[in-house]
Parts: C-alpha cells; sequence; structure tokens
C-alpha cells in the first residue's frame, strides 16, 4: 500500500496529507528564525560580548590629525606591532582627519562605546579631567626639559584620576608650543588687544585667559576656524605649527609670533570598559607599543613642528618680530594672574602647587 492510499485508508487524503506537511515545515522554520533571533539577542545582552569576524578584536581609534601626519603613521606602526604580538587576534580601525568630529563628539561616541580610544589635545583631556589643564596653563614651561620632566613626574597622579572617569591613559603626547597666528603682526599684549581672535569653543582655560589679557574672542569649533580666517570674521588664532600647517590655517594670515602662548598637552585614552574587556596578555601587550611608539612621536612632533615653520615660511608666512623684555615680562606677569584664577575652580590649589615644585627642582 503506497502512502497515499495508507492515508485515503485513515479517511484523512492526500489534500490533508500535504497540508499536514506545509505547516509541519512553516513550524519548523518559525522555530528556527525564532532561535536565531534568540541567541543574537542572549549574545548581545551578555557583557564583555563583541561582534567580531574570525574571532579577531578591534581597537575604534579616532584623532583630528589626518592620514599620512607623523601622529597616524606612528599609529599604524603602533598597530603593526600590536597584531604581530597578538597572532592578529587584536588590531585597529582608525578614523582620522576629524570624521568622527570635534573632540567632545568623539568624547560622546567613547562613552555610549561607538569609538574606543582617541588621541585627545588639552580641550578634549579637560571635558574629562578638568584638573588635566594645569598643564595647558599659559607661560608655565619655559623649555622643553620642563615639560618631560612635570608629565614624568605626574604620570602616575593623571593616570588615577583618568581610571576614576573612565579611561585608560595610554601615553602623553603633547601638541607643541603653542604660538599666535595672525593677519597682523603681534608681538605685545597691546597687540593681541587690537585683533579678531579666535577661542575654543567651551575652553574655560583660554576664557579666563583672554580675559585676564584683555581680549575679547570669537568662540567656534575647530571645524569652523578655517572658514572664519577666509571670511574674516576672526583674524588670530592660536595653534602649534604643524597644527596650523595640517588644517591650512597658515594661508589664511601673515604672520606666526615668536611669543609662545603655551605647550599644548595631549595624550592617548581608552575607555576603561573595553580595555578591560581585552585578556591580561593583550592588555600588556597593548600599554608596551603604546608607551615605545607614543614617545616616538613626542620626538617626532619636536621636529615637525620645527620643519611645518619652514615650510610655512617657504610658502609666504613670517615670523614676527620678537617682543622685547618688557613685552614679555608683562605675558608672563599676566600668565601668573590667569594661574591664580583658575586655581580653585579648574583645578585644586595643591595640584598646581605640586606641579610648580616640580619646576622648581630644575630651576
Amino acid at each position: 500500500m503506497t502512502t497515499f492510499d495508507k492515508a485515503s485508508a485513515s479517511g484523512r487524503g492526500p489534500s490533508r496529507f500535504f497540508s499536514w506537511t506545509r505547516s509541519h515545515r512553516m513550524v519548523c522554520i518559525l522555530c528556527g528564525i525564532l532561535a536565531a533571533l534568540l541567541t543574537v539577542f542572549v549574545l548581545w545582552r551578555l557583557p564583555g560580548q563583541t561582534a567580531q569576524a574570525g574571532g579577531k578584536d578591534y581597537i575604534k581609534f579616532a584623532t583630528l590629525a589626518p592620514e599620512g601626519s607623523s601622529w597616524m603613521k606612528q599609529m599604524h606602526n603602533l598597530e603593526k606591532e600590536v597584531k604581530q604580538a597578538t597572532g592578529g587576534e587584536l588590531g585597529f580601525k582608525f578614523y582620522p582627519g576629524g570624521v568622527s568630529g570635534d573632540e567632545k563628539d568623539v568624547i560622546r561616541k567613547m562613552r555610549i562605546g561607538q569609538l574606543h580610544a582617541a588621541g585627545f589635545t588639552g580641550v578634549g583631556l579637560g571635558e574629562i579631567l578638568p584638573e588635566v589643564r594645569v598643564l595647558d596653563l599659559p607661560f608655565l614651561f619655559r623649555n622643553d626639559r620642563e615639560i618631560a620632566h612635570v608629565y614624568d613626574k605626574m604620570t602616575g597622579y593623571f593616570s588615577k584620576a583618568f581610571e576614576a572617569k573612565g579611561f585608560v591613559l595610554l601615553g602623553w603626547v603633547p601638541v607643541g608650543w603653542i604660538h599666535f597666528f595672525s593677519v597682523k603682526e603681534i608681538r605685545s599684549v597691546e597687540d593681541l588687544r587690537q585683533t579678531k581672535a579666535w577661542m575654543w569653543e567651551g575652553d574655560p582655560l583660554v576664557q579666563t585667559a583672554y580675559d585676564v589679557l584683555g581680549v575679547t574672542p570669537h568662540p567656534l569649533s575647530v571645524t569652523d576656524v578655517l572658514m572664519a580666517l577666509q571670511t574674516g570674521m576672526v583674524e588670530t588664532v592660536y595653534s602649534s605649527p604643524m597644527g596650523a600647517l595640517a588644517l591650512q590655517w597658515y594661508t589664511k594670515v601673515n604672520y606666526m609670533s615668536q611669543v609662545r602662548m603655551g605647550n599644548s598637552t595631549g595624550a592617548v585614552l581608552m575607555t576603561r570598559r573595553k580595555f578591560r574587556k581585552l585578556s591580561a596578555r593583550h592588555q600588556e601587550i597593548l600599554r608596551r607599543a603604546s608607551k615605545k611608539y607614543l614617545s616616538m612621536l613626542v620626538r617626532q612632533i619636536r621636529s615637525d613642528n620645527q620643519r611645518a615653520i619652514e615650510v610655512m615660511q617657504k610658502n609666504g608666512l613670517k615670523l614676527a618680530a620678537p617682543p622685547s623684555a618688557q613685552e614679555l615680562e608683562q605675558f608672563h606677569k599676566l600668565g601668573a594672574v590667569i594661574r591664580k584664577r583658575l586655581s580653585g575652580r579648574l583645578f585644586p590649589p595643591s595640584l598646581l602647587k605640586q606641579v610648580m615644585a616640580h619646576l622648581q627642582e630644575l630651576r
């Protein structure tokens, strides 16, 4: 007896048999779909789980520095060493040139897990830990040796402070000495007062500094500065030489001051959440590679800043006349006033005292 005959004998018939088979298949398909969805949901909910092709893990890294810059060259070298040391299990995905937005945008994306690490200037670092701006104080340092000494002495303190805020300090990368780039020559406080000066929007340190200096600034995001220079909205900006070259600001001004506003701090931070998801071995490899290549980057940045000045001069930028001893003394006196005004507001007085004590060790 065939299957159809058996079905007929049982009173069901071929049509009812096929109907039952289709229903059975639909139930199986629906169960499969639900199982797949449940698996995705469970994996998504489990702490520490990431969707990684081939078991590889990636650190999503953002920076304002463009591809091809010393920043990115050293970051690619860092990634190469990390990949080799981990057998390809850990790598990077880079977002250079500000494609992830301003530093405030990057911090927001790090906090919600869209990005894992980034290179920051003092402005971004200060959004996370305001007291770190003590290292950005105008007219604080006199030379590179003082900068290296203070950073070395203060690393332990700031590592713990960033950790408490949910970030891991992988290394310092100071941006370099900050100069005024302007349409008109600036060599004195009075010259600065007579110009339309830009200020990084939302930066309390520069806001206070300009208040003390008697300057009324135009607050703008970094990404809006070039257009503001083109339209004449602003005439003076402050930046490291490399920054002014990379961002093309120097093409819209005539002079670079020999007055140094200060030394801009910088660092690479990673979210504590992402760092702790790495194995202990991968954490150690990342720390070791970061220390090696970020230290190399610091030396490279110093060299790049000098070369940037030479390149900009060849393209028409002029060095302003150096300030007189009296003019320079006025800047330094106002720098002391700025420190006093920010002490207890942006950073505790005890922290400033500690930094000044380290400086006196060399002076």
